[in-house]
C-alpha cells in the first residue's frame, strides 16, 4: 500500500497524488478501518497515494515508512523525563513536522487527508502542510475538535461542559482516565491548538461521516462551509448473504462502558433472549459478573474477526448497538446490512440516521432497559422472513448510498473543489 511513484515526464503527466494521515498504519479500530480502506479505493482508482504515520510493529508494510515518525503509545508509563517528552510530543510534535516537511519535498500531494492524527503525530504537521500550500482536508471521526476528551461523555452520562471555550472543565472533571496529570496535558494541548488555529484555520475542509456530528459541531462553533457530510462505506463484494438463521442477537466491539452493554444484558435477561457479546475490553470481568447476577443467556466469544466475525453477525437475528455515547456513523451497521441482518440501534449520535425504523431496524432509547428490552422482542417476534427482508432493505440501501463508488464521487467532488487540477487529472487515469 502507497507505491512509490513511477517517472514520469513532468508532474501534470502523473496520476493524482493523495497523501493519506493517520496516527496507526494496521487495522486498530474504526478509524483506522475508514484510513486503509480510503487508500486502497484511491490506488484502486489509480492514484498515487503516500500515508504519513507512526512506526509500530503491527504496521502495515510501506515503502514510505522510513519518513514515519518515531513511536509514542499515549498514556503509556513513563519516567520522569519520558512524561516530559511524551507530553511535548502530545501538545506538538516537531519531528513530525521535520519528518513531512521530507516526505512532501520527495512526494509532493494535490492534496493531503489526515484522519486521526491527536496524540501523536499532532496538528502541528496542519502547519506544515499550509506553508507548503497542500489542501487539507480532515475526517472528524469523533468530536476531538470540540470535546478535548473527544467523547462528550462523563461518569457514563452525556457531558456538554467544555461547550462555549469552557475546557478547564476537563482538569475539573479528571476527564482523561481519571488523572489529573493526563487531563492537564490534554488541557495544556487544547490550550495550544486553538491559539495557533491549528484545526479552524490550517485545515481547510472537515469530512463529517453523520450530519448528527456536522450540526453538533455547528452547536459548538464551527462554520457550516468548513463541514462535509461525506458517509463512510462499504465494500459490498466482501460480504456475503443467505445465512442460515439462528437463535441469538449479536453485539461486536470493543467491551467499553460507553457501549451500553450493561444496558444490553440487563434488557437481554428481561426479554429472555439469547445475546452473543464478541470483542474485548476493560468490562468484561464485571459484564461476566452481571451476566451471573441476572441469569441472562449470554455467551462471551472474545475477539472475533474476518471470516469468522461476518458468520457470527450473518447467522444472528440482527446485529444490536445498545451505545450510550454520542456515536458517530458507526461501520458495524453498514457492515451488517452488506451481511443482510437488521439492526437494532440506540437512538443516540449518528446511529438513528443510519436505521430506518421498521424498514432496516429499531432504535430503542439509549441507556433504557425497558425499551431495549422491547424491541429485542419485538425483533425475535417478527420471524425470520421479515428480519430477512429487513437486511435485505438494508443491503440495498448500502448499494446506493454507502457504496464504494458512492463514497469515491463524494470525496473526488470535495478534492476537486479544493485543488481544482485534480479533477482534470482523475479523469485522465484508468479507472
Amino acid at each position: 500500500m502507497g507505491g512509490r511513484p513511477m517517472n514520469f515526464v513532468a508532474r501534470n503527466a502523473s496520476p493524482p497524488r493523495l497523501l493519506n494521515i493517520n496516527n496507526y498504519f494496521y487495522r486498530r479500530g474504526g478509524a483506522e478501518a475508514v484510513f486503509l480502506d480510503h487508500s486502497t479505493l484511491f490506488e484502486e482508482a489509480g492514484w498515487d497515494v503516500v500515508p504519513f504515520s507512526m512506526q509500530h510493529e503491527k504496521n502495515l508494510p510501506s515503502p514510505w515508512s522510513d519518513h514515519f515518525v518515531s513511536e509514542i503509545e499515549y498514556g503509556r508509563e513513563a519516567g520522569g523525563l519520558g512524561k516530559v517528552l511524551q507530553a511535548s510530543k502530545v501538545i506538538y510534535s516537531f519531528e513530525a513536522q521535520s519528518r513531512l516537511k521530507k516526505l512532501i519535498a520527495e512526494a509532493p500531494p494535490d492534496i493531503a487527508h489526515a484522519h486521526n492524527v491527536y496524540h501523536h503525530l499532532s496538528p502541528a504537521i496542519f502547519s506544515t502542510l499550509k506553508a507548503a500550500r497542500i489542501p487539507v482536508v480532515m475526517t472528524a471521526h469523533d468530536l476531538k475538535i470540540a470535546c478535548p476528551a473527544y467523547k462528550m461523555l462523563r461518569d457514563g452520562r452525556i457531558c456538554e461542559d467544555c461547550r462555549g471555550g469552557r475546557i478547564h472543565n476537563v482538569v475539573r472533571h479528571r476527564c482523561i482516565k481519571d488523572s489529573l496529570p493526563l487531563s492537564t496535558v490534554v488541557l495544556a494541548e487544547t490550550v495550544l491548538h486553538r491559539m495557533l488555529g491549528l484545526y479552524r484555520n490550517k485545515v481547510d475542509r472537515i469530512v463529517v461521516p453523520s450530519r448528527f456530528y456536522r450540526a453538533k459541531l455547528m452547536e459548538w462553533g464551527w462554520p457550516a462551509k468548513q463541514l462535509s457530510y461525506v458517509p463512510n462505506f462499504v465494500d459490498l463484494d466482501g460480504f456475503g448473504t443467505g445465512w442460515n438463521e439462528g437463535d441469538y442477537f449479536v453485539f461486536a466491539g470493543r467491551l467499553a462502558p460507553e457501549k451500553g452493554l450493561t444496558t444490553l444484558i440487563r434488557a437481554a435477561a428481561r426479554a429472555k433472549q439469547r445475546l452473543i457479546i464478541a470483542g474485548t475490553g476493560p468490562e468484561e470481568a464485571a459484564l461476566r459478573k452481571l451476566v451471573e447476577e441476572t441469569g441472562a443467556d449470554v455467551i462471551f466469544a472474545g475477539f472475533v474477526a474476518g471470516e469468522a466475525l461476518h458468520r457470527l453477525i450473518g447467522q444472528s437475528q440482527a446485529l444490536v448497538l445498545p451505545s450510550e455515547w454520542y456515536e458517530n456513523a458507526p461501520i458495524s451497521i453498514l457492515e451488517a446490512y452488506a451481511l443482510g441482518r437488521p439492526v437494532i440501534g440506540a437512538a443516540i449520535g449518528g446511529i438513528p440516521e443510519m436505521v430506518r425504523v421498521g424498514d432496516t431496524g429499531l432504535t430503542p432509547e439509549a441507556g433504557s432497559v425497558e425499551d431495549l428490552a422491547d424491541a429485542l422482542s419485538q425483533m425475535a417476534a417478527l420471524g425470520a422472513a421479515r428480519r430477512s427482508a429487513m437486511g435485505a432493505a438494508g443491503r440495498e440501501w448500502v448499494s446506493r448510498d454507502f457504496s464504494r463508488t458512492a463514497y469515491r464521487e463524494r470525496m473526488l467532488a470535495l478534492y476537486g473543489e479544493l485543488s481544482p487540477g485534480i479533477s482534470a487529472q482523475a479523469q485522465a487515469v484508468p479507472q
